[in-house]
């Protein structure tokens, strides 16, 4: 078929919820993705954080290879080899010490929110069931996730909502003390609020939140679906803070590309949860598990994490710069390590559309943000060039 072809058949057949540029992607090598004519992007976008060794890799890919020619299902009715060895993976690299598998962001969210009251109704006299969310939070689209999630367009039209959520402004401790009651069981946040304008949480702000879970029996759960993995410099994104979570949500670059979501947990959260409390038919896939298996022992290399670090930091300094150049044009840059935002005066939607011109795929975080997610193995040179690209852009006046 041809690409427009392609096309009009994806918007005969396929449910219209996305808005899709006009070409069709074929393959990808690299930090590159090549189009069905033929066109090469540069991709600044890696699927959405998920793609961070980029594509083709060849680790990955044999791993997924030998589990498909041995078992690619057989449900979480029977024990399989790569589940339990990501499973002891993850927990002997993070706080945890039990873990539960699915298949997606928005399902390991779904489960830790379940868990969170299961945790509250049954470890207090008098349940406690009610959970404390940030406005312009994102936590996935199912029923749960945007019930929890601060940005009322996911709401529209979906109402009614889960009920006994409250809401709170990120980095401000005096309106968390407001929305607190006797009630709270869990406070969910993002350590970096990625999809809602790449907004940091400050290190005062997680270290109190702490302090008051601890003080105040309650959960703290860390939402690290989209900067875990290694995409703010640490393993995981909590770390740079020495900020530890009861629960944490992993997805996303953890599959390698496969589908697959993990919800880590402390043992005091896991001896409330009792067989047949949750369950997922494809969780512990043994594919996406080995797959994962590869992405983690390449993520557990000191020094690949210390340059997911130092090109971080590079790439920070040289869009400083440009604001530095354009104050009037870009008002801040926001991020840690390779998930970086940078607030433009015009709508972020333009620059999609003008870097995409030139053969460069990046994404938004909001209205007026300008997102960057390159593959965590992306080299200077390709920083250089998207920065560069965006250094044109701003001189034609966008």
């Amino acid at each position: 078929m041809r690409t427009e072809e392609i096309i009009q058949a994806e918007k005969k057949y396929i449910l219209q919820t996305y808005g899709r540029p006009e070409f069709v992607l074929e393959r990808g090598n690299g930090v590159y993705l090549f189009d069905t004519e033929g066109n090469r992007y540069l991709d600044f976008v890696s699927g959405l954080a998920v793609n961070a060794l980029g594509y083709g890799d060849y680790d990955v890919v044999r791993a997924i290879e030998e589990q498909v020619g041995m078992l690619m299902h057989v449900s979480n009715l029977y024990h399989t080899m790569p589940s339990v060895k990501l499973a002891e993976l993850l927990v002997e690299n993070s706080f945890s010490n039990r873990i539960f598998f699915c298949n997606s962001g928005t399902e390991s969210w779904e489960a830790a929110l379940k868990f969170c009251r299961k945790w509250g109704n049954t470890k207090f006299e008098i349940p406690k069931n009610r959970l404390l969310a940030f406005n312009n939070s994102f936590h996935g689209r199912t029923y749960g996730s945007i019930s929890t999630t601060g940005q009322p367009k996911y709401h529209k039209g979906f109402e009614p909502l889960l009920p006994g959520i409250d809401f709170a402004d990120f980095n401000d401790i005096d309106s968390v003390m407001n929305k607190i009651t006797d009630e709270t069981c869990a406070i969910l946040v993002e350590p970096i609020q990625a999809e809602g304008g790449i907004h940091v949480a400050s290190n005062e702000f997680l270290r109190k939140l702490r302090d008051i879970c601890d003080e105040r029996e309650m959960l703290l759960v860390f939402d690290e679906i989209q900067v875990g993995c290694g995409r703010t410099g640490p393993l995981w994104a909590h770390e740079e803070y020495e900020i530890y979570p009861d629960i944490m949500t992993v997805a996303k670059a953890l599959g390698g590309g496969l589908p697959i979501g993990v919800t880590l947990m402390r043992q005091h959260v896991a001896d409330a949860i009792e067989a047949g409390d949750h369950a997922a038919t494809f969780g512990a896939n043994p594919v996406a598990c080995a797959a994962a298996v590869a992405v983690l022992q390449k993520l557990l290399n000191p020094e690949f994490i210390n340059e997911i670090k130092e090109k971080g930091n590079y790439f920070i300094e040289r869009l400083e710069t440009l604001k530095q150049r354009f104050p009037t044009q870009i008002s801040e840059i926001r991020g840690r390590g390779l998930i970086l935002g940078a607030v433009t005066k015009k709508p972020a939607s333009d620059f999609l559309t003008l870097f995409r011109d030139r053969d460069i795929l990046i994404a938004t975080a909001g209205e007026n943000v300008v997102r960057f997610l390159p593959p965590l193995v992306v080299e200077r040179s390709r920083i250089d060039e998207v920065v560069d690209v965006f250094d044109e852009i701003l001189r034609q006046g966008h």
